[in-house]
């Protein structure tokens, strides 16, 4: 059961966006959203996931010579990953990635 949003669309298609924009929508979300749980817990996982992912792979990136390339390799997987978290948001499941969707749970539910 999807139920509506302050923006007028279903919670569903909301959650799977906020994977959409690495952690920039997750913030966006979180701000708009206050009082669906179901956005704020895949916003805040996005925010929790890729915030320090982007930084290790810009961090990465200045490594001489191969940084690039892992860097470039990184960034690929993190394309797989938000496609896969995506999927799950936008069918309404509750993927809790271990340790960081754990947190994210207990930051919004508890």
């Amino acid at each position: 059961m999807t139920y509506k949003t302050k923006l007028g669309l279903n919670e569903n298609i909301l959650a799977a966006l906020s994977y959409v924009g690495f952690w920039i929508t997750g913030i966006i979300f979180l701000l708009i959203e206050p009082d669906n749980k179901f956005i704020r817990f895949h916003a805040m996982q996005s925010l929790l996931i890729f915030l320090p992912l982007s930084l290790i792979i810009f961090i990465v990136g200045w490594i001489p010579y191969v940084g690039w390339i892992i860097a470039d390799f990184l960034g690929f997987g993190a394309l797989f990953f938000i496609l896969v978290l995506v999927i799950m948001a936008y069918k309404g499941l509750m993927l809790k990635i271990p340790v960081v969707g754990s947190y994210a749970y207990k930051m919004i539910y508890q």
